[in-house]
């Protein structure tokens, strides 16, 4: 039977379209011929996350992202297409992680212990990562904190290193030697004194040992001769005080008794405070004596006679 030409050239045109479509299919990552499961879950940000790229479970592909939207609070849903071989617990966290230093990101999918599983159109849980050169970030601060550092360090150095500097260290060696010189002259002049002078030393520190001996033996004494000697003082002190209280209260007593005679109007100084007649008597000779002393000088004539030339004169009356 021989096939017409219009057959082949229908054929051959099914076969390049069907080979187009799975090439096409083959290029954007899609499964032909097998069934996939379509998961979802949203992302703050997708920085370096587009169409195709894969999904990994400890760097093997599992899958790849077949669709990126964008929502209206702002997120991005992504949805994921699974090798339907594969069981997805539904707590796995679809992590967006950076695959290189450019930038470029993948899913990472990190399987947790549910043992149910997801199923076409369920949602993960899902986070962003920091990419590579956002967690070098910290490690470049230090480095630089470092350089700084080994900068300040290569200064100092090169200070070290100045001719001015090591002339100034090297004098301050030659002192520090000289005075070590000094201190072991100083201690073989000990160790001399100590040798000739050994038997002195000797013979005091035993006589401060038998000081201290005789201390120590008669240690009881000395502490009976203070605590007499405290006795004596206390009833000294004891004694004086008595006496200056006893002293102060017979005062007090014989003031007390002289007031009370005084009050009752005892004695001459009781009358005169106590007595009214007293003070008009002396207030009366008080003006008996003012008068006498106004008439003494408005008349002396009468009670002095005098003559100058001894005549004697009429007595006035």
């Amino acid at each position: 039977m021989k096939i017409a030409n219009e057959t082949k050239v229908g054929i051959l045109a099914a076969s390049s379209i069907a080979l187009l479509f799975i090439g096409y299919n083959f290029l954007k990552g899609n499964a032909i011929f097998t069934d996939e499961t379509v998961l979802y879950a949203r992302y703050s940000r997708v920085d370096g996350l587009g169409v195709s790229k894969p999904v990994l479970i400890n760097g093997f592909q599992i899958g790849r992202v077949d669709k990126l939207q964008l929502q209206p609070n702002g997120e991005i849903v992504a949805t994921l297409k699974i090798n339907g071989q594969y069981d997805i617990p539904t707590n796995s966290i679809a992590r967006l992680e950076s695959t290189d230093l450019l930038g470029s990101k993948a899913i990472i999918m990190v399987l947790g212990n549910d043992r149910v599983f997801a199923k076409d159109g369920d949602t993960l849980n899902a986070n962003v990562e920091k990419n590579l050169m956002e967690a070098v970030q910290p490690v470049q601060k230090k480095a630089e904190a470092i350089i700084e550092k080994m900068d300040s360090i290569l200064t100092s150095v090169n200070t070290i290193m100045n001719p001015d500097f090591q002339r100034n260290v090297n004098k301050s060696f030659n002192s520090i030697a000289a005075t070590l010189g000094n201190l072991e002259s100083t201690s073989v002049k000990i160790d001399k004194l100590v040798g000739t002078e050994g038997s002195r030393i000797a013979a005091i520190l035993t006589n401060v040992q038998s000081i201290s001996n005789n201390l120590k033996n008669n240690n009881e004494k000395i502490n009976g001769i203070l605590n007499n000697i405290s006795n004596v003082t206390d009833q000294v002190a004891a004694a004086n005080f008595k006496q200056t209280i006893d002293n102060a209260n017979k005062a007090v007593a014989d003031l007390q008794n002289v007031v009370s005679k005084v009050n009752d109007g005892k004695g001459s100084l009781g009358l005169l405070i106590n007595d009214s007649r007293m003070y008009e008597n002396l207030n009366s000779a008080s003006k008996n004596l003012d008068n006498l002393i106004i008439d003494l000088k408005e008349n002396p004539k009468r009670y002095v006679h005098f003559s100058v030339f001894g005549g004697g004169g009429k007595k006035d009356k």
